[in-house]
């Protein structure tokens, strides 16, 4: 199963703070419900791993992400990533990233992926599997804004550019419950059906 994803959120923070938080796979990962980084192979090629639990049922998959493209002069990142469930199912992807500054002083964040999907998870449909990674986004970019430093001000030569803890556990990588998820996509999406419904309804002859 084959699905595409357009995310674009704004921070407010500078493009350079913002750029550099998202190439950075400590800081990433943090934000990420269920992931854990698992071993940094080079600046451009990191091996981590994710948990999703569904009812009783926990799952993981491990994988790769691997950069591509970056480009530092105008902040786009092009990526793959792979990764393989316990169970036998896949998923393969590619995505890219861009950053760029607002007439307002916000930086915009925008993010568009292809994945294709084997295993147990195809069984809730694509619009479920779109549902939910959108959920899951929004959880990412909350917990993002919270960590990105809104100072402009540039670290020193060889300092850390920004405050990235280490590699996380198993232990420490709380499974992602996607229960939660799906019942508010349900609703979500029943309430969008009434809002069509009454929308019509009320709409003059």
């Amino acid at each position: 199963m084959a699905i595409e994803i357009r995310e674009t959120f704004q921070v407010e923070a500078p493009a350079e703070t913002v750029w550099r938080f998202i190439m950075d796979p400590h800081t990433v990962v943090a934000c990420m419900p269920g992931a854990q980084l698992d071993e940094v192979i080079d600046a451009s090629t990191f091996l981590g791993s994710v948990k999703v639990k569904v009812g009783a049922i926990t799952t993981s998959y491990k994988g790769r992400v691997q950069f591509t493209q970056v480009d530092d002069q105008t902040h786009v990142v092009q990526m793959t990533a792979e990764g393989r469930e316990t169970g036998g199912g896949m998923a393969k992807g590619t995505m890219s990233g861009r950053v760029r500054t607002l007439p307002g002083g916000q930086t915009e964040v925008v993010v568009e992926a292809n994945v294709d999907i084997t295993g147990r998870i195809m069984q809730v449909g694509r619009g479920m599997i779109q549902g939910v990674a959108h959920q899951l986004f929004l959880q990412f970019v909350a917990r993002m804004k919270e960590r990105v430093p809104a100072s402009q001000e540039t670290p020193a030569e060889g300092s850390a550019s920004l405050a990235a803890p280490g590699p996380m556990t198993a232990s420490e990588a709380t499974p992602i419950r996607v229960l939660p998820l799906v019942l508010k996509v349900m609703w979500s999406s029943i309430v969008r059906f009434f809002q069509r419904l009454f929308g019509r309804t009320a709409e003059p002859k």
